[in-house]
């Protein structure tokens, strides 16, 4: 693909995704806050203290469980950032706060819906407390023998308000929190999306496609429970029981410190449950991966298992790596089992020490009744948003390794390009000679191109020739700028390409490849990528220019046709013509083909060969060949061994003075003749 269908084709690409996201990301808020009205109104609506124990203890069965919680988010780590996060942890490198890192790509707005929300969920959480108060009085009421009714149903009254304060703000903080969290996850993948623009073509060509789209899709989407939850919830659920023990405190200290005693060992079984908890993670993201890359390879060996009549349960390797990540979770749970069943059994038993205590000073007479009634009803209500404001604890250990995997794209060092948006007049080529001046370029360590000069004049055909790895196509993603010169510099019209914008850059090249990437959308407007200003008109016109005007009409729908995933509606020869199409119509004054017809057929060949000779008329052309018969009429010919030029001239300059040339060209010609 060239450099300028590139470049539109990403950000078609993210403004696409970007759309379906954002009315997946409204429709899943509405869902979701469908659902969590339900499951929070009905949960929230025992006010009394046996009842509210009760649902707490039964709803937090599931959620009591770190390991649950992380079985659920490794279950959809891929092979490759499971392998980054377990060597990340292994390694002790410690990151930037992950919610930090959230609020910062989130932006000055949703940071201040985030603000609201979790205001306003410190006064819904602080309405729960409310029925607990008003239930005390009540009792007290009793105690003291007070007969009038209205005197109950006032605070009743008072219990109702409480509790319709709780659905009222807490589902106002539910909906901003929502509309921040679904927001920024937009914004986000915006952010990679863009990122991906900007980085060497190495860096995404070096990372598996899976693992850039299980970071963009469901990472970032895994985000969303901490932004729209966390948040809130966790900050109120921890406000909320600070306040009723300070009012605790204020009736009586004594009977506040005992109320708190179950506390303590509420905490040491909770730390015993986080103990290990790297290694016991590690293990999962382990396993996860191994089980992740062993079914790419089941799915992928498909023909061959089942051309030897293999099948899933008599192919060793999955089946060992599936039981493996099924124990991995078991024996996890196995070992904080003991702890979770002693923390949910002491941590809110509160009124196992407070009765006793509190009956005691009221014998001794030194606490009145109506304060131990008081403060055994309050003191109900301090566990059941403690304990879910500890539940976010393991969701912010999980949340620690995605922040970890975003960070690890937007953080990627960018190419060095001018800015568009610096304000500076940009450099003007003068021309189209490109210039290559003590050029060298590293994958990693591993230098591959070594101090290269070449100068290929304009408006002339350079072919690049040499063994395979020897550096040719590198050399040509130099120029097209996919990647920047480790040292040295690439220059066009006498410009660095360093000191030109992307977009300058963009529509000096076209880049036309072995296997050219088309989208899933209509032939049309995949060549229209090539320039997206152009007409229907413009685009059947260029078509016809360059041959593939007659494939196209005999298709199902014309141009309107669907290409399908990556083209694959259409054969390789029709991808190949569509992409010179494209590249036809973006009219770029320089052109590299990287062999160009190295995978069709000897029709599509001469077709595409045709199209080609439109397409650079007038143009300065660098051709990558492999078939050295085709460029032996060349302007230039530079043979390229080793990362370095070994010699360069026309082709009987070649042939009589550079043996690896001659040598190649005359094997070419017996394997031609012998076919």
């Amino acid at each position: 693909m060239d450099a300028g269908n590139a470049t539109v084709a990403d950000g078609m690409a993210a403004s696409g995704a970007v759309a379906d996201e954002a009315v997946a990301d409204e429709m899943a808020a509405s869902g979701t806050l469908a659902n969590e009205a339900t499951a929070n109104g009905t949960a929230a609506s025992n006010t009394a203290a046996s009842g509210t124990l009760a649902n707490e203890a039964t709803a937090s069965n599931t959620a009591a469980s770190g390991a649950a919680a992380n079985g659920a988010a490794a279950l959809r780590a891929s092979s490759a950032e499971a392998g980054a996060a377990s060597s990340g942890r292994a390694e002790g490198r410690k990151g930037p706060n992950p919610v930090a890192r959230l609020l910062e790509w989130a932006g000055g707005a949703n940071r201040a819906r985030f603000a609201l929300s979790v205001l306003l969920a410190v006064v819904g959480v602080a309405g729960t407390v409310v029925p607990y108060y008003a239930a005390g009085q009540m009792v007290v009421g009793v105690l003291g023998n007070v007969r009038d009714f209205g005197f109950y149903l006032g605070w009743c009254a008072t219990a109702a308000a409480g509790y319709g304060a709780y659905l009222v703000f807490h589902y106002s903080s539910t909906a901003h929190s929502h509309v921040a969290a679904f927001s920024t996850i937009s914004r986000i993948r915006r952010l990679i999306a863009e990122k991906l623009t900007r980085v060497p073509l190495g860096y995404v060509l070096d990372t598996p496609s899976g693992k850039l789209k299980n970071i963009m899709v469901e990472k970032v989407d895994s985000i969303e429970t901490t932004l729209a939850h966390l948040l809130p919830e966790m900050t109120s659920n921890l406000l909320v029981p600070l306040a009723v023990v300070a009012f605790m405190f204020a009736l009586d200290w004594r009977m506040a410190l005992v109320a708190l005693v179950t506390l303590p060992v509420g905490f040491a079984a909770y730390m015993g449950m986080m103990k290990d908890y790297n290694l016991w993670y590690e293990k999962t993201v382990r396993a996860s991966e191994d089980m992740s890359s062993t079914s790419v390879e089941y799915v992928d060996g498909i023909e061959v298992i089942k051309a030897f009549g293999q099948s899933a349960s008599s192919y060793e390797k999955f089946s060992k790596t599936v039981d493996r990540y099924a124990h991995s979770f078991i024996d996890w749970m196995h070992h904080v089992q003991v702890f979770q069943d002693l923390g949910l059994a002491i941590w809110p038993a509160t009124l196992v020490t407070v009765l006793p205590v509190g009956c005691l000073f009221v014998l001794q007479g030194t606490l009145e009744p109506a304060t131990l009634v008081m403060v055994a009803v309050l003191s109900l209500s301090i566990f059941p948003p403690l304990y879910a404001a500890m539940n976010f604890i393991d969701t912010l250990a999980q949340i620690g390794t995605v922040v970890e995997q975003i960070s690890s794209i937007l953080d990627e060092p960018e190419q060095r390009r001018a800015s568009d948006s610096s304000g500076a007049a940009p450099a003007r080529p003068s021309g189209t000679r490109i210039e290559l001046s003590g050029v060298r370029f590293s994958y990693g360590r591993e230098e591959v191109i070594h101090g290269v000069d070449l100068t290929i004049e304009p408006g002339q055909v350079t072919a690049l020739v040499g063994p395979s790895g020897s550096g040719k196509s590198t050399l040509a993603r130099l120029i097209a700028g996919f990647w920047d010169a480790s040292a040295g510099e690439v220059r066009i019209g006498g410009v660095s390409v360093n000191d030109l914008t992307a977009s300058q850059l963009a529509a000096c090249v076209s880049f036309v490849e072995q296997d050219n990437y088309l989208f899933d959308d209509t032939v049309m407007n995949n060549i229209r990528m090539g320039r997206p200003g152009a007409s229907d008109d413009e685009v059947v016109a260029c078509a016809e220019a360059s041959g593939c005007h007659g494939f196209i009409e005999g298709l199902e729908r014309g141009y309107m046709t669907a290409a399908g995933g990556s083209g694959g509606h259409l054969s390789g020869g029709e991808r190949q013509r569509v992409a010179v199409a494209r590249a036809m119509l973006k009219d770029a004054p320089i052109v590299v083909l990287d062999e160009a017809t190295a995978y069709t057929d000897p029709e599509s060949e001469a077709a595409i060969e045709r199209a080609v000779g439109a397409l650079v008329a007038g143009k300065t052309l660098v051709v990558i060949a492999h078939r050295l018969s085709t460029v032996r009429d060349a302007d230039k010919i530079v043979v390229v061994r080793d990362g370095r030029i070994e010699a360069e001239g026309t082709h009987d300059a070649l042939m009589a003075g550079c043996p690896l040339y001659a040598s190649m060209y005359n094997a070419h010609m017996e394997s031609k003749d012998a076919a």
